[in-house]
């Protein structure tokens, strides 16, 4: 298994805590940037500036079982068809379940702003979002495992 961060949009907080996490589980931890972000890691891939080339290198080289951190749902929705977990900053998994519907309201906020409309970008991350967000990794990769350890 491996963890992919998306790192164009991933808060530093939820970065390090996926770096820690993945040390301390020995799993190996690749955060993909863009040539523009500075961040740092062991396993690091940078990808040229061009719109959703940080996606697309994450959905073309991750494999089924691996673990994605990101908040872009067209990638979310890529990873869940391929098999993949995907796991959003706040500490939201996707699932598949409910992936039509938060496409469809993605859809349906993209046409409000096309049309002059204006929606709220994301709050101020708080200590309880990182919280929220250690837990919810934990909590998954420990589900994962178990899974994997008996499946």
């Amino acid at each position: 298994m491996t963890i992919w961060i998306d790192g164009d949009g991933c808060p530093k907080g939820a970065v390090r805590s996926t770096l820690d996490e993945g040390k301390r589980r020995n799993i190996k931890v690749v955060l993909v940037t863009n040539i523009h972000h500075e961040t740092q890691s062991e396993h690091r891939l940078i990808v040229d500036g061009s719109a959703q080339a940080v996606d697309m290198a994450i959905a073309n080289r991750m494999q089924k079982g691996d673990v994605v951190i990101t908040q872009d749902i067209g990638l979310s929705a890529l990873v869940l068809s391929r098999q993949g977990y995907a796991l959003s900053p706040t500490g939201q998994e996707y699932r598949s379940d409910d992936m039509a519907l938060i496409l469809e309201m993605r859809e349906a906020a993209a046409k409000h702003r096309r049309g002059g409309g204006r929606t709220k970008g994301p709050k101020k991350r708080t200590m309880l979002d990182e919280e929220r967000f250690q837990s919810a990794l934990t909590e998954l990769l420990d589900r994962i495992m178990t899974t994997t350890d008996h499946g």
